[in-house]
């Protein structure tokens, strides 16, 4: 390829292997695949389908939300509203030790709160007592019932509980700042609509807490330019809708002492030296990206050094996971390097 241009051969090879002339992906590492799309220089570069999706069918986001619900937290930044360094407002904890809990605490998963993010359901799994038992009626509520186990700010765990209580708190900041306001009107007014994400919905639970940890649903298109809103640091169409380095508060690696810590920052997950080859399956020395990962093999990465952002949409186990991020990982160095 001539420099700075895309090596169109080798992007093409990629897609065919992943999907195959059918619409079927060829290497059965990959599961379903459902879209794979990508922005490159902000404009549309590639998109391919399997046989039951197309450009305007909205997939679910799973845990992708949850790093939509970090720009929401974003947003109320930008009015004055919130505070990341600031004790988490629950009611619940008020008089008790997880009053010590902070709002940056729940973004990057060092809460010390009990919580099991176990899918297999013939097991201990909050995550699925939450969403589909239990806690569904009133997500955030659940989540902030736990206990804390540990110190905040020392240990992580993964918990779509914890970005349940953020949600719950900004719904609250919402309504009150902007006279009974619900959480999808905000979203539409402040980030979607700007965005041009006309196919995006979310959805609430009966107490009206959208469920941020896991039901955002898009096309590829729409969660490209979610993408795109970070890789531009939070501006748009020359208008600032989050506050200025955020994309850093995003892909800023959770630091020591923090024990068990994965490749994650504030609710985004890394895609560069801080991560384990062995545990992600990437060799991200040349990527120095960031990404918006949910369950099946959800992926949004941003990659500012390449001027990219790529979107794959799909079921796939997670034991075959780290193969479809190597392949697309494979798919990002075909663009250029800034």
């Amino acid at each position: 390829m001539s420099e700075g241009s895309p090596d169109l051969e080798r992007l093409d090879e990629l897609l065919s292997r992943g999907f195959g002339p059918e619409g079927e992906a060829e290497d059965a590492h990959f599961g379903l695949q459902l879209a794979v799309a990508g922005l490159h220089r902000g404009e549309l570069a590639f998109e391919r389908y399997g046989k039951t999706a197309d450009a305007s069918t909205e997939l679910i986001s799973w845990s992708m939300a949850k790093s939509m619900t970090q720009a929401l937290v974003g947003l109320l930044m930008m009015d004055g509203l919130i505070e990341p360094t600031a004790p988490a407002a629950v009611p619940e904890w008020a008089n008790d030790e997880r009053a010590a809990i902070t709002l940056q605490h729940l973004l990057e998963m060092t809460s010390g709160l009990e919580f099991v993010e176990d899918y297999v359901d013939d097991q201990v799994s909050h995550v699925i007592e939450m969403l589909f038992g239990a806690g569904k009626a009133d997500v955030a509520g659940y989540a902030a019932s736990f206990p804390l186990q540990h110190e905040p700010g020392t240990v992580f765990n993964y918990s779509s509980g914890t970005t349940n209580i953020i949600s719950a708190i900004c719904g609250r900041i919402i309504a009150e700042a902007n006279d009974g306001e619900d959480v999808a009107s905000f979203l539409q007014r402040r980030l979607f609509g700007p965005l041009g994400m006309e196919n995006t919905r979310i959805q609430c639970d009966d107490a009206g807490t959208f469920i941020g940890s896991s039901f955002v649903f898009a096309p590829a298109r729409d969660f490209l330019k979610f993408g795109q809103l970070y890789l531009q640091d939070g501006v748009w169409d020359g208008q600032r809708l989050l506050p200025e380095g955020w994309m850093d508060h995003a892909r800023t690696p959770i630091e020591p002492p923090v024990t068990d810590a994965h490749w994650y920052g504030g609710h985004w997950w890394l895609w560069d030296d801080n991560c384990d080859p062995a545990v992600t399956g990437l060799e991200t020395a040349d990527i120095g990206g960031f990404g918006c990962h949910g369950f099946e093999g959800q992926y949004i990465v941003v990659v500012p050094g390449r001027d990219l952002v790529v979107c794959r949409l799909g079921k796939t186990p997670v034991e075959q996971q780290p193969e479809v991020r190597s392949w697309l990982a494979d798919i990002i160095r075909c663009f250029p390097s800034s």
